[in-house]
């Protein structure tokens, strides 16, 4: 039997939608062009593939059946056709979206970009909000290139490559009236402290290494992201405890100060996390090394 290969990216994205207008917008076409391209498959497959549903459509058992086969498949085609490409950084001209977390977004993104600039300075950063799961990021669709933070549980289709580890360390003002020489176990539980809560899994690590140590900490503010710590420190008698490498940030903040935590709370992993579809992409095998240089040669990252 004879398949027509452009209706398989269409089954592929209406299974990850599972909403006809969504994937209309995903692939660039209009709704009329895509149910077109729905009618043609349901005449191949002899199945109606999808049906309406309250939010949408579901799948039929049948296209249950079928989208690992059709993934794979797609996978595979990309892999030989990419890899005969060849990519010069210098000339490239694309937009890259990217999900990092709140650490990568703080500490790690403006180095990249910095040396973007010098070696590929026609690839574009666009950076889409890491969310609490995968899905949210667009990269379980292949929409986003890449997720940059804590990765746990990701699907088959989702390679998670480590890139690097990193520690804790506190800041407090810099003429804070408690904390004059280093940080004690017995300042740490009499301080409040500033939370950081951003999506993702960053807080919870945080949380069980303070557990771990059976360290109190009370926490008298939480906030969304790192960008809202110095102020709330410089202005209190607050306590933050920061990654370390966004501390190394804050320590040219002169009413900052930088001080070790009064024991170790460990280390958190950063991961890359990309579809396998992108596994053989000249561009993306680029990228993906140009992010790994950037995060292990980070003041202070351990490898």
């Amino acid at each position: 039997m004879r398949y027509d290969l452009n209706l398989l990216p269409v089954f592929v994205t209406l299974m990850e939608e599972r909403n006809v207008t969504r994937a209309a917008a995903r692939l660039g076409i209009t709704q009329p062009a895509l149910s077109n391209a729905l009618g043609r498959l349901r005449t191949v497959m002899r199945d109606p593939l999808f049906v309406r549903a309250r939010y949408g459509i579901e799948p039929t058992a049948l296209a249950l059946d079928l989208a690992p086969a059709i993934a794979d498949a797609l996978s595979k085609i990309d892999a030989v056709v990419l890899g005969q490409q060849a990519f010069d950084p210098a000339l490239a001209e694309r937009l890259v979206t990217l999900a990092p977390n709140g650490f990568v977004e703080f500490a790690l993104i403006p180095g990249i970009v910095a040396r973007l600039g010098e070696v590929a300075p026609g690839i574009t950063l666009r950076l889409t909000p890491y969310g609490t799961d995968l899905a949210e990021t667009g990269v379980i669709s292949g929409t986003t290139a890449m997720a940059l933070g804590r990765v746990v549980d990701a699907p088959d289709n989702i390679v998670v490559q480590h890139i690097m580890d990193e520690g804790f360390a506190c800041v407090v003002r810099a003429g804070h009236p408690q904390v004059t020489g280093d940080l004690t176990r017995a300042q740490f539980e009499r301080l409040k402290h500033v939370n950081v809560m951003p999506p993702g899994r960053l807080r919870a690590g945080l949380f069980q290494a303070l557990e771990r140590q059976g360290l109190r900490r009370e926490v008298a503010l939480s906030v969304t992201h790192f960008l809202a710590v110095p102020e709330m420190v410089a202005a209190t008698d607050f306590c933050a405890t920061l990654p370390r490498l966004i501390c190394k940030r804050l320590a040219h903040d002169p009413r900052l100060k930088v001080v070790e935590a009064p024991v170790d709370l460990g280390t958190f992993p950063v991961h890359m996390a990309w579809h396998v579809r992108y596994r053989n992409d000249p561009a993306h095998r680029w990228l993906r090394s140009l992010i790994m240089e950037m995060a292990r040669s980070a003041p202070g990252a351990a490898g």
